[in-house]
């Protein structure tokens, strides 16, 4: 499967904990990467900034659905199902 033009969901919907250029503490869940051009492509693709994390995503039938919808609902349903459990309070 090749990316979606214009998608970018996975430069969306997950947080980034690496630093991006520009973005040096990463990126919250659910806000655009600042490297995302209007067209919604990455300008790090390929290049040796690209962290990881981005690299490691690849896009495919069950991450990214039939449309960016539904793209962006699963990422982000990924997201929240693999954040680290709350510690209670001391």
């Amino acid at each position: 499967m090749n990316c979606r033009p214009g998608c970018a969901a996975c430069c969306i919907a997950p947080s980034i904990s690496s630093p991006i250029p520009g973005m040096e503490g990463g990126k919250p869940a659910g806000v655009p990467c600042m490297q995302l051009d209007a067209q919604g492509r990455c300008r790090l693709f390929g290049q040796l900034s690209r962290p990881a994390v981005c690299q490691s995503l690849q896009p495919a039938p069950a991450l990214c659905g039939d449309s960016r919808a539904e793209a962006l609902q699963r990422i982000a349903w990924l997201e929240r199902a693999t954040l680290p459990p709350a510690k209670a309070p001391a």
